[in-house]
Parts: structure tokens; sequence; C-alpha cells
């Protein structure tokens, strides 16, 4: 496996303490300008919606915002919850990112449902219905992606048209989602800050049942992760230790639709050497190079510096 881990940057835009929602997005900007510069290749935002904590119930409308503080770092969605929404209108949403900041955009879906029921009622209606309709929805998103679409035999675009497309992703932390992601050609990113499943034999699954598609011809995925990182290991286990616990409404949904256990459970804390560590000891176990990093402490800069001494880690380690 690669030394060289390629590192991106999860963001579940929360809001802390009396924080309001709009020093939260503004930090979610002041996150993705941070790690661009750090180095990290992609930054993408999470959906969830009616959550006392966490701001971000439209990522589309977050990353055109941060597409335009930034330039060069990738930008996605983890993830669009699809059951809700129209394939077409998802399409036209991030072909309009991929024209405005060409090969940059990233379209990850899920089949969460991002909030409570009464609220996924008031969003869009039947969503375990919708959930039922996911392949077709997956399937009409990627023709509509292709430009092959057809509703009642009449072809259907969906613009604008950019020279880049999206690259579309699957989020999930089971076999289900893995197979989904397989059968549809797409990349696959498995929670494993949200999983108890082997991950290791979701990801093969998907690797073994992978059809290439127009967009993708071999199997490609992510594994995000949980971390914490500190100068010191008391430092980092004091900031674990402030984690909300299950029964907040802090703990994000499963982008699966699973159900899951205590998030802090799953955490990586240490040092930038040992983080760094545990992280290439998954990437040789789960044959994945490219983690997507989630960081949960309660406090802005903790999270800033973590990043930031995660990379500095990470680039250290390259050039041994």
């Amino acid at each position: 496996m690669n030394s060289q881990l390629k590192l991106s940057v999860l963001d579940l835009v929360p809001r802390f303490g009396e924080s309001s929602f709009e020093e939260a997005l503004q930090q979610a900007v002041t996150l993705a300008q941070k790690v661009e510069a750090w180095g990290y290749g992609r930054y993408w935002a999470a959906e969830h919606h009616d959550l006392e904590h966490l701001s971000c119930a439209s990522p589309e409308i977050l990353l055109a915002h941060i597409g335009a503080r930034t330039t060069r770092i990738r930008l996605g969605s983890g993830a669009v919850l699809l059951p809700h929404y129209s394939p077409l209108k998802v399409a036209e949403n991030f072909r309009m990112l991929a024209s405005l900041y060409p090969g940059r955009i990233d379209l990850g879906i899920g089949r969460a449902p991002g909030g409570s029921a009464h609220t996924s009622m008031a969003l869009s209606g039947n969503f375990l219905g919708h959930v039922a309709d996911l392949p077709q929805r997956i399937r009409a998103l990627t023709e509509l992606l292709e430009d092959r679409y057809r509703y009642e035999d009449v072809p259907v675009a969906a613009k604008p048209v950019p020279a880049t497309p999206p690259v579309m992703w699957m989020l999930g932390t089971n076999t289900k989602s893995a197979g989904y992601a397989a059968e549809f050609g797409t990349g696959y990113v498995f929670g494993q800050f949200m999983s108890d499943t082997d991950g290791a034999e979701v990801l093969q699954a998907y690797r073994e049942a992978f059809l290439p598609s127009a967009h993708l011809q071999e199997p490609c995925a992510m594994v995000a992760v949980s971390v914490v990182c500190a100068e010191t290991e008391e430092q980092a286990k004091k900031l674990a230790a402030q984690i909300p616990r299950p029964g907040q409404r802090t703990v994000p949904t499963d982008p699966s639709g699973s159900d899951s256990s205590d998030p802090s459970q799953r955490l990586i804390i240490g040092t930038p050497a040992s983080v760094r560590n545990r992280l290439q000891h998954m990437a040789e176990q789960y044959r994945c190079d490219e983690f997507l990093i989630v960081t949960p402490v309660s406090d802005y800069n903790a999270r800033l510096e973590s990043y930031r001494l995660l990379m500095e880690q990470q680039s250290t380690a390259a050039h041994i």
C-alpha cells in the first residue's frame, strides 16, 4: 500500500455551544480554506435536517459559497440524501457546481433520512417508499449525468452541461450501499466512523461486484474515519472526552440509513504520529489509501489544530 496516504475532510458543519448558525457556517468556510492550504485533497459537507447543533441542510449551497472562496480543493457532498429529491434536480445542482468550479466537484449520495421521522415526512412525504425506490433514483441520476435519460421515452437533459462532469460516489456503512455503488459503477465511501461492520469485507464486496460505468472504469474507494489529534496523548484524550454521546442531537445521522451505536467508540485518538500509524494500518487492512477525516471535537480551534497536525505529520512522513 502506498505510504503516501491521501487525506480529505468530511465536515458535519457543527454548531458548538452558544455559536449561531451563521458562525457555524463561517467556520465551515474557514475549515475549507485552511485544509486547502495545508494540502488536503477534498472538502465534503454533510446534509442534515432540523438537528439543533448541525447547520447544513443544503450542501450544494454551502459548496457554491466555499467554491468562490477556495481555488484548488475538490468540493463534495457527504451526502446528498437522494430519497428526498428528484434525480433531475440533483443532477442540475451538481452540474451547475461543476460548471462553476471545473474539475473540482464530487457528488456523494446517501439513503438516510437525515433527521427525525416527522422532519423527513415534512421534507418529502413517504420516506420509506422513497428508499424502496432508491435503485431507480440512482439509475435515473447516473443516466442524467451521462446524457441518456428519458422520461416517457422523451429525452430529458440536466443543464448546464459542464466540460468536466461531477464525480459520483455512494456513501454507506454496509454491503447494501456497497452493492449499489458496484452496480451503478460509482465510487464508494465506507463510513467506518458510523459502523460496526467489518469495512474490509464491505470494500472487498464492492470491488468484486463492481461494474464499469461511463465515468468510472475501476472501483475507487475511500474510508471515512473519526480522528482526534493533538500534541500529546493526554490532550487528545481530553478533547475526545468532550464529544457528545448518543441521545444528544449532535450525533450525526448514518448515511446508510442504519442505526449506529456510540460513535465515540470508533475514534482514532492520539498524537500525529500515532494517528498516522493507525491510518496506515487501516489503509493496508482495507486496501484503500484515501481517508475522509471527521474531527468531532467541540471546539473550532481544536478542530483546526487536529487537521493541521495530522497533515503536518503526513508531509513529514512523505519525505522520510
